[in-house]
């Protein structure tokens, strides 16, 4: 028996976050533009011939055994994994399975770079290795976002389930019956490393339920003056995408704190006084521009930042709470293979 690993890139939400959820897309289309960077969600999958099924996730400190059957019961533990395995077997295998999956992340739950969307392509991506499902990207997204949203009933938008799945940067557009169109950007190199150059990732320490977030700005929708700045959300994604072929990083700077200002318009908890003390310490150190990733309330944050500035920046942010991490985009999405 073969054992089958997946490594699936998590993603910066860079313009357009929040026009991806049906709520708004359906009525308005949404378009979103986000990059994958090289922090993953692993995933190992070991067939096993003992009629037993064992989920393990030592970075939630979650492990549990079930006996083998067609479906398995949410417990409250790993119910992700159940949702995933569940599908497969209705959708595809029509029979019940046996087998390890044992998974674990670059970084913490609750860090707004679309982890949970993350783990389920991940886990799907190996069942496709494992089973040699026929899937394509667009389906493998297609269902990550099914069993999240639908299965699973949790809220959000389904950026996060293709960027994994395609990987690279790219412009998405939302249409109304979950059709989506994923446009890949062909920027230049030297441009995706200048702009690596001027980027600090800070992790606020704060880890948040991105659900609660997204319940709370769902409710707003009805509201003209929340639905105004969603729109300039969605147009701000358009606006991106030409700074970034233009190479225009002070047009990017200006982006990123026009989106962070109207999502504070659209809920009053995508921020807190630890994100606007980090942002504001930013803006007075040399960044120009920035923004959370992801849903908000904490999580990761990310900065334009002028390159002679950024090593006082980041030796001023790692004496707060939280810590900057180092990373590069990246231009592949989700793969796997057996060993």
């Amino acid at each position: 028996m073969k054992i089958v690993r997946s490594q699936t890139p998590l993603r910066l939400g860079l313009a357009g976050g929040g026009t991806d959820i049906n709520l708004y897309s359906d009525k308005y289309i949404g378009f979103v533009l986000n990059a994958t960077i090289n922090l993953y969600i692993y995933c190992t999958l070991k067939p096993r011939n003992d009629d037993k099924i064992i989920f393990d996730s030592p970075d939630t400190n979650q492990y549990a055994i079930y006996e083998s059957k067609m479906h398995l019961e949410n417990d409250g533990i790993l119910d992700i994994f159940k949702a995933v395995y569940n599908r497969i077997v209705k959708d595809f295998t029509h029979k019940s399975l046996s087998f390890s999956l044992h998974t674990y992340s670059d970084v913490p739950s609750g860090s707004g770079l679309g982890g949970s969307s993350t783990l389920v392509v991940g886990v799907i991506k190996a069942f496709v290795e494992w089973l040699n499902l026929p899937l394509g990207e667009y389906e493998i997204a297609r269902l990550a976002y099914e069993i999240e949203r639908e299965d699973l009933g949790i809220i959000g938008g389904a950026q996060d389930q293709y960027a994994a799945t395609f990987g690279g940067f790219n412009f998405m557009e939302f249409y109304k019956d979950k059709r989506v169109i994923v446009n890949p950007l062909r920027i230049k190199n030297w441009i995706i490393s200048e702009l690596e150059n001027r980027m600090v990732l800070y992790f606020t320490s704060i880890s948040r339920e991105a659900k609660d977030v997204e319940e709370h700005k769902k409710g707003k929708l009805g509201n003209s003056k929340s639905l105004k700045a969603m729109h300039s959300i969605k147009q701000d994604a358009v606006d991106m995408k030409e700074a970034l072929f233009k190479a225009d990083f002070n047009a990017l700077a200006r982006i990123l704190s026009k989106s962070w200002h109207s999502k504070k318009i659209i809920s009053e908890i995508v921020s807190n006084d630890e994100c606007d003390k980090i942002y504001n310490l930013a803006i007075e150190n040399g960044a120009y521009g920035g923004k959370v990733s992801g849903a908000g309330a904490g999580g990761f944050m990310f900065f334009l930042v002028d390159p002679i500035k950024k090593y006082k920046l980041i030796e001023l942010l790692n004496l707060e709470k939280g810590y900057v991490q180092n990373f590069s985009f990246t231009k592949e999405g989700a793969k796997s293979w057996r060993i």
